[in-house]
């Protein structure tokens, strides 16, 4: 798209400017490895060069470190200096210092200066919102999370109000996650299939619950051709001959049109159970957006099964939620608390609702998944009945289920740090990404040393399984590289130059969990790298599972979470984190809270609401016989 270039090539402007003129502050020391000396540049080889940029970038992430850490500026002050020193060695105009602007002047210009102070600060906004900063989590947690998304390439925003344009990088996560549950769904028993994007508006008036959780979200075609304005006031419109009979709906979800077809599909007890699965695009129109975590349109996966007893479609319902907790655990490195939905917070028209809830890392619970006990309702609305084996007929039961790609801000949110995104290895899209530092021109022999050495490592990570990338940019510095890898959270870098090979060696720096650079032999290289990625991914899940742990509270009385929630906001880090507390189950009682304090029930988890559990157990908000263990928390 022409806009989009457009706005690389201005962010690619601005970044110039800010690196050279005035870096933000908080922003990484590496952003100036990206800045294009114009003057007093200095004769290095390439190998200096990268010896450089790699000492200047330690250097920046230990000053970054000790100042997050909160040292003083006595502590900062001379590593400070060795980081300017280091910078003046690859290049002298970067330290440089600026020449004071003359006091004093004309009047007018000084006031001319107050009047426009409004003006560059929106300026000085509108460039750090188009800049590479990144705000810190501590700052603001939201707009972290904004920037995490623009300055990684994952999406941005559409033409079309409360929609996304999902990129590249973000898609290939998307394409990760569906391929794994792909499996997982395909295993369970379901089958693909695809069905209309425009569900006629009687279809949803059959199931009366399901049309009421859905009527204020849907988008409603009402013409099927435009016409040009007779008065030419208002250009093309919609043809007033061309009104539907019957709106048609853009699907919110599928349950009517694919119940439908049920009916078709199904006489006998042979054709039971039916398990089939979509993958497509939906609409549901929202007034307040997040990407991924809430658009008017996403991508998702929706499910939708049929079988001949209840037991049949709630184990059904119960198995996928299992699945997608697996999925979370195993791909996403996420750990999730599975559980029931309170009666209010249940799907329109279930009979039971199965949620995964996962923490991000401001305290607040994200939905990451439901399954749906359905029980009979679809069945009877849309008249879907079978033959059972002694020639009775009856009425179907039903489940449904789905994620979307709000997986990925979960993700986003689970790992993620100030220094951009942290992509567990079994979802990144690029898993290893190795950083040739070029010899100089006349080294023919170390050229060609250097490019067997580099087939031969590529060819030993892709036969172990890895997805591996070579970037061979010329027009980019190394310095340059490590940082735009790192920010897109590819879990291992390898750098390999002419010194590397003379060894035998090339060099590991990985995205979290190991520190530092690690010189790796060649020869080993492809095994270390796997069993490396391996560990990177436990270790990521077992900090989000500690994280999780300490972030469920339990004996809390009422008053105290409503206390500790007062202020809690979606901007605020690390957060209050959720109240585990017994609570009997009150829909009035629950709107309540809702009002009071913003929280929500996220769910009845399962492994604290086994038989006898809450015997004996109050409510924490009225006193009463407690019914449930209900898990409480702000939520996106």
């Amino acid at each position: 798209m022409t806009i989009a270039t457009n706005i690389n090539i201005n962010i690619n402007t601005i970044l110039i400017v800010i690196v050279i003129v005035s870096p933000p502050q908080g922003s990484s020391s590496r952003m100036t490895l990206l800045r294009m000396s114009t003057s007093g540049s200095i004769d290095l080889s390439p190998e200096q060069k990268a010896d450089l940029e790699s000492k200047i970038a330690a250097k920046g992430d230990e000053i970054r470190a000790l100042k997050e850490s909160g040292a003083e500026k006595a502590t900062v002050a001379p590593l400070v200096a060795e980081l300017l020193s280091l910078k003046g060695q690859l290049d002298p105009d970067s330290v440089k210092p600026k020449k004071k602007k003359k006091k004093g002047g004309n009047n007018n210009n000084n006031n001319n200066n107050n009047n426009n102070n409004h003006q560059k600060k929106q300026q000085a906004q509108s460039k750090n919102d188009e800049s590479d900063y990144i705000t810190p989590r501590a700052e603001n947690y939201s707009k972290w999370y904004n920037d995490i998304i623009r300055v990684t390439d994952l999406a941005e925003t559409s033409p079309v109000r409360g929609c996304m344009v999902i990129k590249p990088w973000g898609m290939s996560l998307w394409e990760n996650v569906r391929n794994d549950l792909d499996a997982r769904i395909k295993e369970h028993g379901a089958e693909n299939a695809y069905f209309p994007l425009l569900i006629p508006k009687s279809f949803l008036s059959k199931e009366a619950e399901h049309v009421d959780g859905f009527a204020k979200e849907c988008a409603v075609v009402t013409h099927h051709r435009l016409c040009e304005d007779p008065e030419g006031k208002r250009g093309l419109i919609a043809d007033p001959e061309a009104e539907l009979e019957d709106p048609l709906i853009i699907r919110p979800t599928s349950e009517t049109m694919i119940w439908t077809m049920f009916k078709k599909w199904i006489i006998s007890h042979r054709d039971l159970p039916l398990k089939i699965n979509q993958w497509a695009n939906v609409m549901r129109w929202e007034l307040r957006t997040r990407p991924f975590l809430r658009t008017s349109e996403f991508l998702w996966q929706e499910g939708h099964t049929a079988h001949a007893t209840s037991d049949g479609a709630e184990d059904d319902a119960k198995a996928m939620m299992e699945n997608y907790a697996l999925l979370c655990k195993d791909i996403l490195a996420m750990p999730v608390v599975k559980g029931c939905k309170s009666p209010s917070e249940r799907f329109a028209g279930a009979e039971e609702t199965y949620t995964i809830e996962a923490l991000m890392q401001n305290g607040w619970a994200l939905q990451s998944g439901t399954s749906h006990f359905l029980g009979q309702s679809f069945g009877k609305a849309f008249d879907v009945k079978f033959q059972d084996k002694d020639g009775k007929e009856s009425d179907v039961w039903g489940s449904s289920w789905g994620v979307s790609t709000r997986l990925i801000g979960a993700l986003i949110m689970t790992h993620s740090d100030d220094a951009g995104l942290v992509l567990p290895p079994k979802v990144a899209p690029v898993q290893v990404v190795i950083v040739p530092i070029q010899p100089k021109k006349s080294d023919v022999e170390g050229k060609a040393a250097l490019e067997d050495a580099l087939d031969n490592l590529v060819d030993g990570l892709k036969a172990s399984g890895l997805k591996v990338k070579v970037d061979d940019r010329d027009n980019l510095r190394n310095g340059a590289k490590y940082f735009e890898w790192e920010r897109k959270g590819v879990p291992l870098r390898i750098e390999l130059g002419p010194r590397d090979v003379a060894k035998g060696e090339c060099v590991f720096k990985y995205r979290a969990g190991k520190e530092g650079k690690i010189a790796t032999s060649l020869e080993d290289a492809a095994s270390a790298a796997s069993t490396g990625l391996e560990e990177m991914q436990q270790e990521l899940y077992n900090a989000a599972v500690e994280r999780l742990e300490s972030g469920i509270a339990t004996g809390a009385t009422y008053q105290e979470m409503k206390e500790a929630l007062d202020g809690d906001e979606a901007g605020v880090f690390p957060g209050v984190g959720l109240y585990l507390v017994p609570w009997k189950c009150d829909a009035e009682n629950e709107d309540k809270i809702k009002e009071e304090c913003k929280a929500t029930i996220r769910c009845y988890p399962l492994e604290n609401n086994q038989e006898g559990m809450v015997e004996g157990k109050t409510c924490f908000y009225s006193g009463e016989p407690a019914t449930h263990m209900a898990l409480f928390g702000r939520a996106f």
